[in-house]
């Protein structure tokens, strides 16, 4: 073996518990489970720890990094790492590159922190067709080339297409069903939606979704339901995509656990009446980047840094958080980040989304509810995606796993500090090589393109 794990509590999602378990690893595989003690020259003694398939992050913005030339282009893949997310899916709410193979040799070239998947944004493909005016419907000619541009990005590996409609009003349903409709080409990949509208017109922006599914079979991921949904509205949001689901439409979603969330400051979401869309006062909104970091808006300071620097991360205090509660606790729903952490700026989702859903809704309770949560982080999303050899700890996967004590595992990052990685993540391992060692990165470079 070239590596064991000895005496690991192992998540086994067929028995619904924790088993005591040796696991030898070879090759990047988990070549053998056992109940003896396995021998090899290299031994990690869990000492009783859980170990996990390695956590699959079905949304975030671990490219923006690169995207946007940052002075690292993995700042966001790193604190990803550090709470044991093993393959990260980037390129969500309409931002993943049109040229997405340039990302994916620079990965192959380089490595990463994690492996990693990405959709090709419907944003960027407007920008690419010519129509860079987010409040512009595209013109036939335009959204043909946004079809062949898709086209090319789905043939080079992009695991969908992802919309981000709230931040392009006048993309329509005509269109997006138009160039969505390329995906009938590539079947098992994705439409990825940040739907158009949140608080009282969530169910709206949802609905047009479920009819994207309906009339196109194409399977369709609804984005962060909690900061579309939780304003009072998550439990007929859930009901409704249950009932579609029964019905035959191909529709699912993920949620991060934090009641605020985090997007540029030049973006439409914070268009005029946002804050009483949202039944809030200007306050509820946190300057989380550039000059005025840390601040709390007024309307007059909300306006001048939206005009003044349009890229700086705004924090918005805007949801019920006993919903958010309900959504992740929701069977149907994935954990996913929505993270994205620059120059050390940003939303503490990027560092604490995985630990905090542990700590939060399974310390203290039975070895059914870890596994629960669990499964919405690695088994569930590793069917979403295609991803047959990972999402669980079994002979002959991929031995993408995580090591991690219970009792002690919790996010520390917060709104002040969003970089603070969790306590708790012992190891992290990818492809059966060590990544991460008593809450420290070993290697950031062991990734690839999946």
């Amino acid at each position: 073996m070239d590596l064991i794990i000895a005496n690991a509590r192992v998540v086994d999602f067929d028995k619904g518990k924790l088993v005591e378990k040796d696991i030898g690893i070879k090759g990047g595989k988990i070549y053998s489970i056992s109940n003896v003690a396995i021998s090899g020259k290299n031994v990690i003694d869990a000492g009783g720890r859980i170990l996990s398939p390695g956590f699959i992050d079905i949304h975030n913005h671990t490219d923006y990094n690169f995207n946007v030339r940052g002075p690292d282009a993995f700042e966001t893949a790193k604190h990803l790492l550090l709470m044991g997310v093993t393959t990260a899916v980037g390129g969500n709410c309409g931002s993943g590159r049109v040229d997405i193979k340039t990302y994916f040799d620079f990965i192959t070239k380089n490595g990463a922190p994690n492996h990693y998947m990405g959709f090709v944004g419907l944003r960027a493909l407007r920008e690419s067709a010519g129509n860079e005016d987010v409040y512009s419907p595209s013109s036939d000619k335009q959204i043909e080339k946004m079809r062949q541009l898709a086209y090319s990005a789905l043939k080079s590996g992009a695991v969908g297409i992802s919309l981000g409609l709230e931040y392009t009003p006048r993309a329509d349903l005509e269109e997006v069903i138009k160039v969505c409709k390329v995906l009938k080409q590539f079947p098992g990949k994705l439409v990825s939606s940040h739907v158009r509208y949140d608080a009282d017109r969530a169910l709206e922006g949802i609905r047009e979704m479920l009819d994207l599914g309906r009339s196109t079979g194409i399977p369709v991921q609804i984005s962060h339901i909690n900061s579309c949904a939780c304003f009072g509205f998550a439990r007929e949001a859930l009901e409704m995509m249950d009932k579609a689901a029964r019905e035959g439409t191909d529709i699912t979603a993920d949620a991060y656990p934090y009641n605020a969330f985090s997007t540029s400051a030049g973006s439409a979401v914070f268009d005029e009446g946002c804050v009483n869309r949202w039944n809030v006062d200007y306050d509820s909104i946190l300057i989380a980047g550039g000059q005025h970091r840390g601040k709390r808006c007024d309307k007059k300071l909300l306006e001048y840094v939206r005009k003044t620097e349009p890229e700086v991360p705004l924090i918005a205090f805007v949801m019920n958080e006993q919903e958010v509660d309900m959504v992740l606790n929701h069977p149907g729903i994935m954990v996913g980040s929505d993270g994205n952490i620059n120059r050390g700026c940003g939303h503490p989702r990027a560092s604490g989304t995985f630990p905090r859903v542990i700590h939060r809704y399974t310390v203290g309770k039975t070895e059914e509810d870890l596994i629960f949560m669990l499964k919405k982080m690695t088994k569930y999303p590793a069917q979403r995606l295609g991803l047959n050899q990972k999402g669980e700890i079994a002979e002959g996967k991929d031995a993408d796993l995580v090591v991690f004590d219970w009792n002690s595992i919790k996010d520390r990052a917060d709104f002040e500090n969003p970089t603070l990685a969790p306590s708790g993540i012992e190891y992290v391992l990818i492809d059966g090589r060590i990544a991460v060692e008593g809450g420290k990165i070993k290697a950031a470079n062991l990734g690839k393109v999946l």
